[in-house]
């Protein structure tokens, strides 16, 4: 008893001089309404207030705005992009109200690599048009100088010599589907040399049918210099010279068989080539993405403080091909340098990831510092979660997501996000027309862009058309 009267009057002693060190709460009912004030709502941090609006942020409703040039150094270590996802789920309707969006600022300028699209244009057709741009069209099929189509050499004297050999092995490599050999690549680079030279004394650009010719005729320089007689050579270079003729003589001419098209504006805000017409699951579509990127890589990348993004959809094409890959590993590299954001258009992850290019397209998603994630089926959700690190939660949301609301993860800052389109955005971006109007809208429509010289029906006023030359012809 006098033990247990000590410990009270000890207890009571300390409560008086240090306060109560244990509470206990009471249960309270209340009304979800009374709670909303006694457990007040909490939202993660947002991305600032400066850039483009995408939408609101799901669970808090306030406005989500994001812009890799702006949070570049200090929120984002590099300012490329991964967009990820099932179809009709709002990845193509992001991607343009994005662009559109970024393009009201002066100092942006957008490269789209368009492969899909309705109607016999791409699906970027219409934003272009609006803007008072002409799409460049490429597509395989012709014959040089069958027609005034658009054409990219790829031995364009803007291409350093460095360049265009990268450029010709990565060409043949994609195209075998295996390594250049060295004999193969020492008859290469001899006929490559020599091409160079020849047109540099006619004064003219050197085109791919010369380097098949030459490959097929090497000279005895050539020889000399390996001490091996002019058939070896020539027996080396034979399987080179088969696949560059397909370029220009075969059924992937077209494109890449005459000088590049003047006329072609890099100082335009917007420049789309138009790949619809390109079988996506032909050799030509990763050919096509190789002799792009090298191209802009030297051609529209410039040191004048312009910020410029590089859209490509079905980016798989890409990621895909370990020599494309490591070709586009280098032009992200330039985005610190140059003021370049790569935005690249995936549909599952595992395209890429258990592809061919593991390796590389590790490295290029590991250069991604955003990534956007719509809806996918559970165990897809599971195998990017994984991937890409994300949270639990959000791996459990995305199953569960509806079209238009995408988890975003900028740099480990991950929010669930809902894209707004405006009702005048709205005739530019949806591209599902042919699975929502009946043939007699079809028809009509038709007839309106007829009349209106292809413009969209209700698209005149949509976007502000800008001072621009059109390109291509």
């Amino acid at each position: 008893m006098l033990t247990d009267a000590l410990s009270g009057l000890a207890e009571a002693f300390t409560n008086l001089i240090f306060g109560k060190l244990e509470t206990q709460r009471l249960p309270v009912r209340t009304s979800t309404r009374q709670a909303q004030a006694v457990y007040l709502p909490t939202a993660a941090p947002g991305l600032g207030d400066s850039g483009v609006i995408i939408g609101r942020e799901v669970y808090s409703g306030k406005g989500y705005i994001y812009d890799p040039f702006q949070l570049y150094g200090q929120q984002l270590p590099a300012p490329h992009w991964l967009v990820l996802g099932e179809s009709g789920n709002g990845k193509s309707s992001l991607e343009k109200t994005y662009v559109l969006r970024q393009l009201r600022f002066r100092d942006r300028q957008v490269v789209v690599l368009d492969a899909q699209g309705e109607d016999g244009v791409g699906e970027w057709d219409h934003i272009a048009r609006a803007l008072g741009i002409t799409p460049i069209r490429l597509e395989p099929g012709t014959h040089h100088g069958a027609d005034n189509r658009i054409r990219l050499n790829p031995l364009d004297p803007a291409i350093t010599q460095t360049g265009q050999l990268a450029l010709l092995r990565t060409i043949i490599e994609v195209a075998t589907g295996r390594p250049l050999e060295e004999r193969a690549g020492y008859a290469l680079k001899a006929a490559h040399a020599r091409v160079r030279e020849e047109a540099e004394r006619a004064g003219r650009q050197p085109l791919l049918t010369d380097v098949v010719e030459a490959l097929r005729n090497p000279t005895w320089e050539a020889a000399d210099s390996m001490n091996v007689s002019l058939e070896e050579v020539r027996n080396w270079g034979l399987d080179v010279a088969l696949v560059i003729d397909r370029l220009v003589d075969g059924d992937l001419a077209g494109m890449f068989d005459g000088p590049t098209t003047q006329g072609i504006d890099l100082d335009a805000p917007l420049i789309v080539f138009d790949l619809s017409r390109i079988d996506r699951n032909s050799i030509a579509m990763p050919i096509l993405m190789a002799v792009v990127g090298v191209w802009l890589e030297h051609t529209w990348l410039r040191p004048d403080r312009i910020k410029r993004i590089f859209l490509v959809e079905e980016a798989w094409h890409i990621i895909n091909s370990p020599f494309v890959a490591q070709l586009f590993q280098r032009l992200l590299k330039f985005g610190r340098r140059l003021g370049l954001s790569f935005v690249a258009v995936v549909h599952h992850l595992s395209d890429v990831m258990e592809g061919a290019a593991a390796k590389e397209a590790a490295a290029i998603l590991k250069m991604a510092s955003t990534r956007t994630i719509y809806a996918q089926k559970a165990e897809e959700a599971r195998a990017t979660g994984r991937v890409l690190g994300l949270p639990r939660w959000a791996i459990e949301i995305i199953p569960t997501l509806t079209p238009g609301i995408a988890v975003w993860d900028v740099n480990g800052n991950v929010q669930v996000v809902k894209h707004i389109v405006t009702d005048i955005e709205k005739p530019l971006v949806y591209t599902d027309r042919a699975m929502t109007e009946s043939a007699r809208e079809r028809a009509v429509r038709k007839m309106a862009e007829q009349a209106n010289g292809a413009s969209p029906p209700g698209s005149g006023d949509a976007v502000p058309r800008q001072d621009t030359t059109r390109v291509g012809a």
